[in-house]
């Protein structure tokens, strides 16, 4: 297999929200994805507004190379739960560290989006953004197992739970 590279430039950033990756309760989280204006102007966004969610592709920018996983653990380290590899989860400490990530665009402004339930912290480089169509979703029955169900709980929760 051939070393492919790529070298991808940030389209803008995470502006407000959490300072710190914590793994539960984003459900409520509200942030803004600036776009950058010296690569974009405000007619990217034309017609943006119309769609209900975005799904934004980002870096986990703070992840250290160090702690990179490449093999197999315990998810969030639980001993309880099977272990599995890095491929079958969605752990920030990746090979290419990326992100993906579905929220409630709540609102457009020029090339600022107002975000709701966007898993990502201030200052996080945002790759990509796509608006989110249903016809994406999905086709046939989904199936996961058992630990992942209990791991996502209260990920998207309130805080309430």
């Amino acid at each position: 297999m051939s070393q492919e590279q790529f070298v991808m430039t940030p389209v803008g950033h995470v502006v407000g929200g959490r300072r710190a990756a914590i793994d539960d309760d984003w459900g409520g989280e509200r942030a803004v994805i600036e776009l950058d204006a010296t690569r974009f102007d405000p007619d990217a966004t034309l017609g943006l507004d119309e769609f209900s969610h975005i799904e934004v592709v980002f870096v986990f920018h703070l992840v250290d190379e160090e702690i990179v996983e490449t093999g197999s653990r315990h998810p969030r380290g639980r001993e309880d739960w099977p272990r599995v590899g890095i491929i079958a989860q969605r752990a920030r400490n990746r090979r290419n560290r990326l992100g993906l990530s579905r929220c409630r665009l709540l609102a457009v402004d020029g090339l600022r989006l107002s975000v709701e339930g966007l898993d990502a912290i201030h200052a996080t480089p945002v790759l990509d953004v796509k608006p989110y169509m249903s016809e994406f979703a999905p086709r046939g029955e989904i199936r996961q197992p058992a630990w992942s169900h209990e791991l996502m709980a209260r990920y998207w929760s309130l805080g309430d739970a």
